[in-house]
């Protein structure tokens, strides 16, 4: 289906790159934007040929610069403002509940609620240029609807430290706080990125689904339910004909040779 403020295109190995597309606001993460975002995601979990998300940005510079603050401003009852708010949390949780991979193409600079975007997605890999940060403090704003994501990838005296300073950190030291997995040149990020999401569009799709499934419901659990919950994740994960492919291909030195099943 058509969208107003992104693209959508799958490859044939079944990576779907969704693109946000709209330079001239710096991607920011308007109310129209973010239900193009949810459209999109709610599509890419339903399609069978998606196996992996890459989240990337068409301007030069800049991956999201986070909230469109004209809505802040705006002279808009404070109902309607809190119901819009509720579309960060659907596409926090759709990327969390997506049962397919996802990694953020920083390609540029990540602020705001951009930042809660990108600690969303599973993988992140930036380019060096790119740099990270929680401004809002200086607009006499404030990071809420992205805090619990930081608090759960940051240390928490540098989570403090960013949101109550909005100071920027480098791609480089986001990697040393556990925002980046990777940090590359601009001359072989898009390489980086695609060679990661080949290879995780080329895992069996239903142990990936049980996987990242487990990976989001454990996160907050005790940890004795966690390991409970795990136990039965790894036993349905036994069933499947997936599982015994792969290992029978392992010992027989061959590709395996998924069913999704």
């Amino acid at each position: 289906m058509p969208y107003e403020m992104l693209r959508y295109e799958v490859a044939d190995s079944g990576v779907l790159r969704i693109t946000l597309d709209r330079p001239e606001t710096r991607n920011a993460l308007s109310e129209a934007l973010l239900e193009d975002l949810i459209g999109a995601l709610e599509a890419a979990r339903a399609d069978d040929a998606v196996r992996c998300v890459v989240l990337a940005s068409s301007h030069e510079k800049v991956f999201s610069s986070g909230a469109d603050l004209s809505g802040f401003g705006a002279d808009t009852p404070l109902v309607h403002k809190h119901l819009g708010s509720e579309r960060f949390v659907r596409v926090f949780r759709l990327i969390g509940e997506l049962g397919k991979p996802v990694i953020c193409a920083a390609s540029g600079h990540v602020l705001a609620g951009a930042l809660g975007l990108a600690l969303a997605c599973d993988l992140v890999i930036a380019r060096e240029e790119a740099t990270f940060g929680t401004p809002e403090i200086d607009v006499g704003a404030f990071p809420f609807m992205i805090m619990a994501l930081i608090y759960r990838n940051v240390p928490r005296k540098r989570t403090n430290e960013m949101l109550l300073l909005g100071e920027r950190v480098s791609a480089e030291e986001a990697r040393e706080m556990g925002i980046v997995n990777r940090v590359e040149p601009a001359e072989r990020f898009d390489a980086v990125v695609a060679d990661w999401a080949t290879k995780l569009a080329s895992r069996s799709p239903v142990v990936m689904r049980l996987g990242k499934d487990a990976m989001f419901r454990q996160m907050d659990m005790a940890f004795l339910e966690a390991l409970d919950y795990l136990r039965a994740q790894l036993s349905l994960a036994q069933s499947t004909e997936d599982l015994r492919e792969g290992v029978s291909a392992f010992f027989e030195k061959r590709a395996p040779e998924w069913k999704g099943r």
